[in-house]
């Protein structure tokens, strides 16, 4: 549906709308209609805009210059989050919002705020129930269970559903931030049939996502946003996914082709766990499976049992990059510099002083290496998007001598760009003599890897070799499928 013919009937409509932040200009001269029974894309890489965007649309930050309206309204009502809320507009970002120290069903009733207060536990566990069952059918998430007790992906899973629910009012725009990013690929196909019947029975959504294939499944509309503008709007028949990754365009520097795997001479076995995983020096090794069958579980064991020690080194052993980076990455007081920089403290210090120069050198060089957009490194990490705010943790990581990395699932949030040019930086480093243990969600990432292991319940069910990883002998090992085969 054309932004013309949606004019008059819209939920909510931007017209020349500006932010500043200060010196800084976030988004320019937007003008953006959203109507019901739409589902719009929203793509474009990491600080383009996209969440300043988001966050006028639902009235958190109000405009610079320019004018919000809601429902065809002519008043300069300019967009705060009451008026927002009273129509409907729900917001699910990327860094999740539940409290942790709270059950599902408590997270339920914050939002809710003229339900009837005798009996409210119990209604409200139905109703969270019965809005997980819709969105995410078989889901096994227990409405009194403690939000912090949860796994990402079914943190994920509450809040989205929490965001469809009716309460006080029902739903008419919900803007969805890189929704499943912690989700696997059954759950997340969940999620894109039932955006598909909401958007089919009147109400509307905002998709923001750097995977492209979910953009062409869910969207009837895509908008492309670049260096704060809006640069292309159309119906998704007029893109491909070529012409999207043309019209975001390129954000970093070619660095040359990595070694390939054929290339890589392995070294010896620097891994050996219990489960029966192993990994070789310059090897990268994938785990798969659905989530939550045990491979975070894997890594962080994994992981604590070669750093829990009350002295660092001075070289370590192991680094992490999280998924989850606002409870296991990023330092929120800190500038981008610290939270960079914090893993090669050791080694720049000399007794109870850090050697400041080296420091800096080190992140601009990474900042540049990556492409993490910022014009001022002590700025707050805060101040980043959240695609450049995991930068940031890939670097803090990939700058120490480490010899192994563990990454868990650990492209949230990053742009399609930045993560052709992070696979190529893992094989070099894998080249120079890195080991690598990597989950994650997503096929086209395990795909990068030389060897794969498969969960299923806690234990390895495959383990998948060079042309042996392919989507579908994932998919067989992940559902024991193997046994049934013809």
């Amino acid at each position: 549906m054309s932004s013309k013919s949606i004019d008059n009937h819209c939920l909510v409509k931007l017209s020349k709308v500006d932010k500043y932040f200060g010196k800084l200009q976030a988004i320019k001269d937007i003008s953006v209609i959203v109507g019901p029974g739409e589902c719009v894309g929203l793509v474009g890489h990491n600080g383009a805009g996209k969440s300043t965007l988001i966050k006028i649309i639902n009235g958190r930050l109000k405009p610079s210059t320019g004018l919000v309206t809601y429902h065809g309204s002519s008043e300069q009502a300019n967009a705060n989050d009451v008026q927002a809320r009273s129509i409907g507009i729900r917001s699910v970002f990327q860094e999740l919002s539940l409290c942790p120290n709270l059950t599902v069903l408590e997270n339920w009733r914050i939002p809710y705020r003229g339900m009837a207060r005798s009996h409210w536990r119990s209604v409200a566990r139905d109703r969270i129930t019965a809005e997980l069952d819709r969105v995410f059918p078989n889901h096994g998430i227990n409405p009194k269970a403690t939000v912090a007790d949860l796994t990402i992906a079914e943190r994920q899973m509450v809040e989205i559903a929490i965001a469809f629910s009716k309460r006080d009012k029902p739903a008419s725009l919900v803007i969805l931030d890189e929704p499943t990013s912690s989700l696997d690929a059954g759950i997340a196909r969940q999620l894109i049939d039932y955006i598909g019947i909401f958007c089919t029975a009147g109400g509307a959504v905002i998709f923001i996502t750097h995977m492209l294939g979910e953009i062409f499944d869910v969207s009837s509309r895509i908008i492309v946003m670049k260096d704060g503008r809006v640069i292309e709007d159309g119906s998704v028949n007029e893109f491909t996914k070529q012409s999207l990754v043309d019209a975001m365009g390129h954000v970093v520097s070619d660095q040359g082709v990595s070694a390939t795997r054929a290339e890589r001479i392995l070294g010896d076995v620097v891994i050996k766990l219990p489960s029966g995983l192993t990994a070789r020096r310059r090897e990268i090794v994938g785990l798969a499976g659905l989530a939550g069958h045990g491979q975070a579980q894997a890594l962080a064991s994994y992981y604590l049992s070669n750093t829990s020690r009350w002295k660092a080194p001075s070289e370590p052993a192991v680094v992490f990059i999280a998924g989850d980076r606002a409870r296991d990455g990023i330092m929120p007081l800190w500038s981008i510099l610290r939270n960079l920089s914090l893993k090669t403290l050791k080694e720049f210090s000399k007794k109870l002083f850090v050697n400041q120069a080296a420091e800096e050198n080190l992140a601009q060089d990474w900042k540049n290496k990556i492409g993490i957009r910022t014009n001022n490194l002590d700025n707050s990490i805060m101040s980043l998007s959240g695609g450049n705010q995991q930068k940031v943790l890939f670097a803090n990581a990939l700058a120490s001598s480490a010899p192994i990395v563990v990454m868990d699932d650990p492209m949230r949030g990053v742009d399609v760009g930045t993560k052709k040019e992070v696979y190529e930086m893992v094989k070099r480093e894998a080249a120079n003599g890195r080991t690598f243990l990597w989950y994650s969600t997503e096929t086209e990432e395990i795909c990068e890897c030389d060897r794969v292991f498969v969960y299923r319940d806690g234990r390895i069910s495959a383990e998948l070799i060079g042309s042996e990883i392919t989507e579908d002998n994932i998919l067989k090992a992940s559902f024991a499928m193997q046994d049934h085969a013809a």
